[in-house]
């Protein structure tokens, strides 16, 4: 069923893998996933049967957290096959997991017994160390947020809605991982697009190119297609994904979620799940968009003009008529073309030197050395797919094994489309007091390679293996006790920061010549080209940055309201943030996968994180040199390894020793010079 045999687990994986399986058939993912629902209960029933005045940290707290571990693993192993299992009918065994757990969760967080348990714990232990107070404080907290503390006919709504959300988020993305849709086109319409790309396209009998909407396909071509129509209408398709039943599921999510937040006492759902981010609530944020929007505004005027212009210029050298206009499939397009205009900027010549092999050696180089690791390849892994690599990591100074990974890059039909971090197995502490080693799938999009070429990355996906494989070191450099603060669960807000304090590496000029080459003859990258790279950093950062803002304040109006027309309000903010109105007829949020995958009412967590990752690169990193040991390892030990076991806030303080600010942040994006920090949040 997955092209591997279980039968090589024992002799090529260290131990703590023998729990992750990815050769379940569908009929073991269902068998599975009923028993571990069996396991988990009984527990929760145990606990729920203690007397009130019976309850210790040994028969209550400790438990729970076990449970929690235990749980997580073999969930992990039914729910994840729905993103990167190659087999349809596994696959769907797997969403069918999914939902039936995710209903179990609900029905888990709700045990008012289990709560009461909680509560008179609560009162009697004032001895306990740092992190099982914090848990136990946080799993009350979680209770009061299901409204365990209301009538129970309250809490019954609460339940019920609390499950037909987690049932609706699911559909949302399997609907968008099956979408399939391709346009077709002749090579006329194509003109633009570079050989390599060309190569890579399938071709239909009477000669026509098949172009998909993945990633590789949409965007290059978006990017560079001279042929307005073809960019209109995959632009089009691309924001009409799913469009009729996503549509209707999202706005039946926003109205479910806006239901549940006033049971629980909130005017509105933003406002309930900001209350456990470092943003506090819904007035913060916009204030914290506006502010940007303020900022950036003049900047996004100037652009646009300077758009209009190249498109003038373009229509008048082609013999077009110029419609004074930039269109949504016009941004992308013009966007690069103010790369190569203002700083010259060749990605033709550029993509030649990123083959992904080579973007790999050196980025897993550039990590081993900034935070003290070594990774080794296991072969002939047991995985799920044989393009899928699987590494061990050990602590370099102590030699050490703290965890493992796997890079899973290219796409397939019905894998996960976008790039993502997933954590399978947390780092923490196990029943018998023995650390768990943390494991985590790295899977992305990258142009698969062909006969005649390697896959070769654009810049921009050399930023995002940086950004992704971030949030692996984020799970894999953990070191807390409990499943609960593993790794990346932390603040939503704050769950950006690791990855994106990565990203800056990608802009420097030492890492990027260790993780470049040309394809054909190994040469570096020239030195005026790596420059005008660098320069580029600032290109566009108005509208890029508007973009971010449109997409969080979308968010954020659909999550203050009690319900809402989404493309209509997507159109409207594009015209008063972006200045380029939405195209008719398409709605850009069914497609908006995080809406349904977490980031519901936080999506300005890209730019709130990002924030604070420029300050920690700028304040520390570039002052003291981008690869030092030291501050990497610092860095490790205060905000990679304490999860979710400490404030945000907190960690950030102690690894920069002040209030943390937005300086660095408007400096980098070419809007002010850099002067000493001032606080700002």
């Amino acid at each position: 069923l997955w092209g591997h045999q279980a039968a090589a687990l024992t002799t090529v994986v260290p131990v703590c893998l023998l729990n992750l399986r990815w050769d379940l058939t569908p009929d073991q993912i269902k068998c599975r996933t009923d028993k571990l629902i069996q396991r988990i209960k009984k527990i929760y029933d145990s606990i729920g049967a203690l007397d009130l005045d019976k309850v210790s940290f040994e028969n209550t707290l400790k438990p729970l957290a076990d449970a929690k571990m235990e749980y997580t693993v073999s969930r992990h192993v039914l729910d994840f096959p729905q993103y990167v299992s190659p087999c349809s009918r596994a696959r769907s065994a797997s969403t069918e997991a999914d939902k039936k757990l995710s209903e179990f969760d609900v029905e888990m967080s709700m045990r008012n017994d289990v709560f009461q348990r909680l509560l008179a714990l609560q009162k009697q232990l004032n001895d306990l160390k740092p992190e099982a107070k914090r848990l136990m404080e946080r799993l009350i907290n979680l209770g009061r947020r299901k409204g365990l503390h209301l009538p129970k006919n309250i809490q019954e709504e609460i339940k019920s809605i609390s499950k037909l959300i987690s049932k609706l988020s699911i559909d949302f993305n399997k609907n968008l991982n099956e979408d399939n849709t391709y346009l077709l086109f002749g090579e006329d319409e194509l003109d633009g697009m570079s050989e390599s790309y060309m190569n890579g396209l399938e071709k239909t009998e009477d000669g026509l190119f098949k172009v998909t909407l993945k990633y590789p396909h949409y965007f290059p071509l978006m990017k560079r297609c001279c042929v307005p129509e073809t960019r209109q209408k995959m632009e089009i398709a691309f924001h009409s994904r799913c469009k009729e039943v996503n549509t209707v599921i999202l706005e039946q999510l926003i109205s479910l979620r806006a239901k549940m937040a006033k049971f629980l006492g909130f005017n509105t759902y933003a406002d309930y799940v900001l209350e456990m981010n470092m943003a506090k609530n819904s007035t913060n944020v916009a204030h914290f968009l506006d502010e940007f929007w303020k900022t950036l505004k003049p900047v996004g005027n100037q652009e646009r003009q300077y758009i209009l212009e190249l498109k003038r210029a373009e229509s008048e050298r082609l013999g077009r008529e110029f419609d004074g206009e930039i269109h949504a499939w016009d941004m992308l397009y013009y966007m690069n073309q103010v790369e190569q205009v203002k700083f010259a900027v060749d990605k033709d010549k550029l993509i030649k030197y990123f083959p992904l092999e080579v973007v790999t050696e050196g980025l897993l180089g550039i990590y081993q050395d900034l935070l003290g690791l070594t990774f080794k390849q296991v072969h002939n892994a047991h995985v799920w797919h044989d393009s899928v690599r699987l590494y061990f990591v050990l602590d370099t100074a102590s030699g050490e094994e703290i965890g493992q990974f796997y890079l899973d890059l290219h796409p397939r039909e019905g894998k996960y489309g976008h790039a993502a971090c997933f954590s399978l197995q947390p780092g923490c502490l196990g029943p018998d007091g023995e650390r768990r080693l943390p494991v985590a799938a790295m899977v992305a999009n990258f142009t698969k390679p062909t006969i005649s070429l390697p896959s070769l990355l654009q810049h921009h996906e050399v930023e995002t293996f940086f950004h992704e494989f971030g949030h692996v070191m984020h799970e894999i450099c953990t070191r807390v006790e409990f499943a609960e603060f593993s790794g990346t669960l932390v603040e939503t807000d704050f769950v950006e920061v690791p990855s994106q304090t990565l990203e800056n590496w990608v802009w420097e000029k030492e890492p990027l010549q260790r993780m470049s080459r040309h394809y054909k003859h190994g040469s570096a990258i020239p030195d005026s080209l790596l420059d005008r790279l660098i320069a580029s950093r600032v290109a566009n950062t108005g509208l890029m940055n508007l973009r971010q803002v449109v997409l969080s304040k979308v968010d954020q109006s659909f999550h203050t309201k009690s319900s809402a027309n989404t493309a209509e309000e997507f159109a409207r903010h594009c015209k008063d943030i972006l200045g380029i109105p939405a195209t008719p007829g398409t709605n850009m949020t069914a497609s908006f996968s995080h809406l349904a995958g977490g980031y519901d009412g936080q999506y300005y967590s890209y730019l709130w994180s990002e924030v604070f990752s420029m300050d920690i690169f700028f304040s520390r990193f570039k002052k003291e040199g981008i690869m030092n040991p030291k501050v990497g390892m610092e860095y490790r030990k205060v905000i990679l390894e304490a999860g979710g076991s400490v404030d945000g806030v907190d960690m950030l303080k102690e690894f920069l020793g002040r209030e943390p600010s937005q300086t660095a942040f408007f400096h980098c994006k070419g809007l002010t010079k850099l002067e000493s920090p001032h606080n700002s949040h």
